[in-house]
């Protein structure tokens, strides 16, 4: 019986490169997701944090409509507006009104949000 000899060398070799590849995507994959998660995540937190201060806000004007005289107790600036802030974390929502004869007129409506840059970027040149 004559045997033909099977050459398994270049296939294993293939076969490893293939799995070493897979492996390395499938890495980056998780990697991806697990970042997009956390963006995400703080993505959410911050518009919670805006929609809750913009009801606040509106609860706030409606609460001014029933009772015009609170309006009288709000800190005023040099040109006769009231301003009311709203704080929640790290975020704010300031609301500029203007008295008029019937009621008021919301002249600003201004939200802002703190923000300080990360310390670290994960091995990165940082640009100095």
């Amino acid at each position: 019986m004559n045997r033909i000899p099977v050459r398994l060398g270049p296939l294993a070799l293939l076969l490893a490169v293939v799995a070493i590849c897979v492996t390395v995507l499938g890495l980056l994959t998780f990697t991806t997701a697990r970042g997009d998660l956390a963006m995400a995540e703080r993505h959410a937190a911050s518009v919670q944090a805006r929609y809750s201060l913009e009801a606040q806000g509106q609860a706030f004007l409606q609460g001014l409509e029933e009772d015009p005289a609170a309006l009288a107790a709000l800190e005023r600036d040099g040109n006769g507006a009231c301003w009311q802030t709203f704080q929640q974390a790290g975020a704010s929502l300031r609301i500029g009104l203007q008295p008029q004869e019937d009621g008021f007129q919301v002249v600003s409506w201004q939200f802002s949000q703190d923000w300080e840059p990360q310390e670290e970027l994960g091995g990165l040149w940082p640009g100095e």
